[in-house]
């Protein structure tokens, strides 16, 4: 679907194809998140909470529920919960800050540890595959381009400017880029 994009050259032709696949990568990954939450009967928070966790470990840094609350973008009463939860399903544990008794260090259990690794793994295993598979050139490119357009999607609209990309399509059975099939038969 290129109805956003012009169609009248190949070069944004080709554009739009890189585009798209970098949409059917995202539903790929959208639906694979989706098994994941699934196969670890966590919601979509749970999960986010525990690879703040684990990336924290693995750096050799502590998280705190405050961290974790800055971390996730939701309330304190909502960490409270979602710790609640993890603590019970066997997924978190607390540990007493060593210098400061009120506060507590939050980690990944071994089971929760074994549970990522068991359902990733073999995934992880098969994307590195792919990447290990581009030249280095190839890979070069890749990251420049994602880097890229990770910074700018990153940019929320009043940073980014009023200009837009593309002109504004038409709206209405005037419309040139209207087709019968997407709004029904024409009269």
């Amino acid at each position: 679907m290129r109805y956003w994009y012009p169609a009248d050259d190949e070069e944004t032709g080709r554009a739009v194809e890189v585009l798209q696949a970098l949409r059917r990568f995202h539903a790929a990954d959208f639906d694979m998140r989706q098994r994941l939450r699934t196969d670890m009967d966590m919601n979509e928070t749970d999960l986010r909470a525990l690879r703040h966790l684990i990336r924290a470990e693995q750096a050799g840094e502590s998280i705190g529920p405050t961290d974790l609350t800055r971390l996730l973008g939701v309330s304190s009463a909502a960490t409270a919960k979602l710790l609640a939860r993890m603590v019970a399903s066997g997924h978190i544990r607390r540990v007493p800050n060593p210098s400061d008794h009120r506060a507590q260090h939050l980690y990944a259990t071994h089971a929760a540890h074994h549970e990522v690794r068991a359902t990733l793994n073999a995934m992880h295993a098969r994307m590195l595959g792919v990447a290990e598979s581009l030249t280095p050139a190839e890979q070069t490119t890749v990251i420049r381009f994602l880097d890229l357009l990770s910074a700018t999607v990153g940019v929320p609209p009043e940073v980014a400017g009023p200009r837009a990309l593309l002109p504004a399509v038409p709206i209405g059975p005037e419309s040139p880029n209207r087709k019968e099939s997407d709004h029904g038969p024409s009269n």
